[in-house]
């Protein structure tokens, strides 16, 4: 069972993956479909040494795996409930973008 102290970790590793825009488009990218870093790169508009970087972070957060095939690496998202946790934080924050009533916090300048 996971405790409270875990939970936390992994939620603030999740966050730090979505901080970053390449990376949010990595997994988007990813919860499509698994792919290769090279197809990757090219698909997102990217060098290959900056998505191998971002791909680095991704792992170390526990969100993407490496899957060797042949003599080539094949990446995925760690578990498939992760698209769903995307596709569902996704619509959620449109939701709330939609209807936006937090007028303080645009005024706090944290949105």
């Amino acid at each position: 069972m996971l405790t409270l102290g875990s939970d936390i970790d992994a939620l603030a590793r999740f966050g730090r993956a979505l901080a970053d825009p390449i990376r949010c488009r990595i997994l988007l990218a990813l919860r499509v479909a698994s792919a290769h870093p090279a197809d990757l790169a090219d698909q997102l508009g990217i060098s290959r040494t900056r998505l191998s970087n971002h791909l680095a972070c991704l792992r170390d957060c526990g969100l993407v795996v490496a899957v060797p095939v042949g003599r080539r690496t094949r990446y995925e998202l760690a578990d498939a409930r992760l698209g769903h946790a995307l596709d569902d934080l996704r619509a959620a924050v449109v939701a709330v973008e939609s209807d936006r009533t937090c007028i303080e916090a645009d005024e706090a300048g944290c949105c």
